[in-house]
């Protein structure tokens, strides 16, 4: 039951690590090359179509399945179970605090904008209040994701 609960935490940090990555790799700049309104009406729309049950999983699931794992496997190793625990709150506090108290309120702020019906001055403006807040918010996600990833993988080895 522990590697299978490891594997598992490892597949959800790592599905996780790679959104991050590809969304700040690729996603946020090609769209940051694109005008105010259409850049805006991209993320508004990305935004609400990743709001769904398999993100909510992938997203969420990686604290309570490392922590477990963790626990599981301390009978076998202690390292494992301190490296499941590091991972578990590097990802809670980097990842979904992160995620709560920083980029939702922007995209919050984002969705409720009627895009359509504001001026390319309320645009602007709108889009200097959320895109460099968001992007580096961001950062920090990538940075946490990747990391707690990383220390799945070497509990796994080590256990």
């Amino acid at each position: 039951m522990g590697n299978i609960t490891l594997f598992l935490a490892i597949i959800l940090t790592g599905l996780t690590a790679g959104l991050c990555f590809t969304w700040g790799n690729a996603v946020t700049p090609g769209i940051g090359n694109l005008s105010d309104s259409v850049y805006l009406q991209s993320f508004q729309s990305m935004n609400r179509s990743i709001l769904n049950p398999t993100f909510f999983v992938v997203f969420f699931g990686p604290v309570l399945l490392s922590v477990v794992a963790g626990c599981i496997n301390r009978v076998e190793s202690n390292t494992a179970l301190w490296l499941c625990l590091a991972a578990a709150l590097l990802y809670f506090l980097g990842l979904a605090l992160v995620t709560i108290f920083g980029n939702v309120p922007l995209n919050e702020l984002l969705d409720k904008a009627d895009l359509l019906a504001m001026t390319p001055e309320e645009l602007s403006v709108l889009r200097q209040k959320f895109e460099k807040p968001w992007n580096n918010y961001h950062r920090v996600r990538i940075i946490s994701s990747i990391m707690s990833f990383g220390l799945l993988v070497v509990a796994s080895i080590l256990k």
